[in-house]
């Protein structure tokens, strides 16, 4: 079994920042891409950005240079800083990641953690 931990989120002004991060462990041998994603209220989850194991990165439009993510493989972590965040961006956050235990490559998630921009 695998479990992803995530930490971080929280209430933020508009226009301020936050770091999420997300810790896996359990049976692991590999990790490859890991994400996050983010469903509001009423609305689908959707990808906010992804990491590869080498460092290639994805965005949505939405977070561009406002959002980075980035990892820590020796420590199976992803984090996510974030900044200049709106109203627009609160939702809950989600961890995902590809992992192998050497005979499998299942998807994780995480439970969630909620991030509130508002004044």
């Amino acid at each position: 079994q695998v479990q992803l931990v995530e930490s971080g989120g929280g209430l933020v002004q508009p226009g301020g920042s936050l770091r999420l991060s997300c810790a896996a462990s359990g049976s692991i041998i590999s990790i490859g891409v890991m994400g996050w994603y983010r469903q509001a209220p009423g609305k689908q989850r959707e990808l906010v950005a992804t990491v590869t194991s080498g460092g290639s990165t994805n965005y949505a439009d939405s977070v561009k240079g406002r959002f980075s993510i980035s990892r820590d493989n020796a420590r199976n972590t992803v984090y996510l800083q974030m900044s200049g965040l709106k109203p627009e961006d609160t939702a809950v956050y989600y961890c995902n990641a590809h992992v192998s235990n050497g005979i499998y490559l299942m998807s994780y998630w995480g439970q969630g953690t909620q991030v509130t921009a508002s004044s």
